[in-house]
């Protein structure tokens, strides 16, 4: 088993975690609707007014967040994750959040005239921008395609860029840019988008069902959830249900699997002087771990 710390408990299916220069995390916790400040101490604080199904985090060149919320999910009593849409659910959307309040201001709640499903994760490129994917949402008979898109950060342009894609999670860029990397959550499927320039990608035509290229796959029942690229290129992959993070190399070899104290890691970030701090948001048991990696991350772009 990996030797990992608890920085803290007691949290609602948490994700999405984003680290700053003294330690801070700050964190969604889905199930509940918040935005959460986990200070270096193991303090928690509770952000702003709690809505919705908040999700993956990045920080964007103004030093705001900009979070994925995917509207809500149903939580029956006794289950850590939600089994379908909130009663009140009405779409997902993209916000702009105050880090230091937790106001929320919505940019995107649609693309092409159509509702946006359940957004789940997003990352900046260099200039500013920031691809997203949607997760879809599932109902008891029938599910929403899920897909990746890009946005400008002033709430002025989003655009489809592939669908549809069954269930797209995690999602971060490759070192030098030339990559988007996406998991896809039911088939555990890890797939590599090649870009053209910001928020254009050249597409793979069949057998791919969205232009993508597969990177790697893993049988057995385990299932993806949110990644981070490491400073090596690597990709660091949440894996549910196996309770570990698997790292995959852009070849497609499985480096490396990292054991969880949690069936269901849900993300990981890096941080620290060296990038070597590993934040991992461990939503079964409702905690948020710290440990050491054995290699740096990738610093992101606009990271603080």
């Amino acid at each position: 088993m990996s030797d990992i710390k608890i920085m803290a408990k007691g949290l609602g299916f948490p994700e999405g975690p984003v680290c700053y220069a003294d330690g801070t995390v700050i964190l969604t916790e889905i199930n509940g609707g918040n935005i959460t400040r986990v200070d270096p101490n193991g303090t928690v604080t509770r952000l702003g007014t709690p809505k919705g199904g908040p999700n993956g985090i990045a920080v964007g060149p103004d030093g705001f967040l900009y979070v994925c919320d995917n509207g809500g999910g149903y939580y029956p009593p006794g289950h850590f994750m939600a089994t379908g849409p909130h009663p009140d659910y009405d779409g997902g959307y993209v916000l702009r959040v105050d880090p230091k309040t937790g106001e929320r201001k919505v940019l995107y709640a649609e693309v092409n005239g159509r509702k946006l499903s359940a957004p789940n994760d997003l990352v900046f490129d260099r200039q500013g921008g920031f691809y997203f994917t949607d997760l879809g949402k599932r109902y008891s008979t029938t599910r929403d395609h899920g897909g990746l898109y890009y946005a400008l950060p002033d709430g002025s342009s989003i655009k489809e860029i592939a669908y549809p894609i069954l269930s797209a999670n995690g999602c971060s860029l490759s070192p030098d840019e030339k990559v988007i990397y996406v998991a896809d959550t039911e088939p555990a499927r890890l797939w590599a988008f090649d870009i053209e320039s910001p928020g254009v990608l050249k597409k793979h035509g069949f057998p791919s069902p969205h232009g993508g290229r597969i990177i790697a796959g893993l049988g057995g029942f385990q299932r993806f959830d949110s990644l981070a690229v490491q400073a090596d290129g690597n990709v660091a992959v949440a894996t549910l249900v196996a309770g570990c993070i698997t790292v995959i190399a852009p070849n497609g070899d499985v480096v490396r699997k990292e054991a969880m104290p949690d069936t269901h890691p849900t993300n990981i970030c890096f941080g620290g002087a060296d990038m070597r701090t590993a934040y991992i948001t461990l939503s079964g048991n409702g905690e948020l771990g710290v440990m050491q990696w054995y290699t740096p991350g990738l610093k992101l772009n606009f990271q603080r």
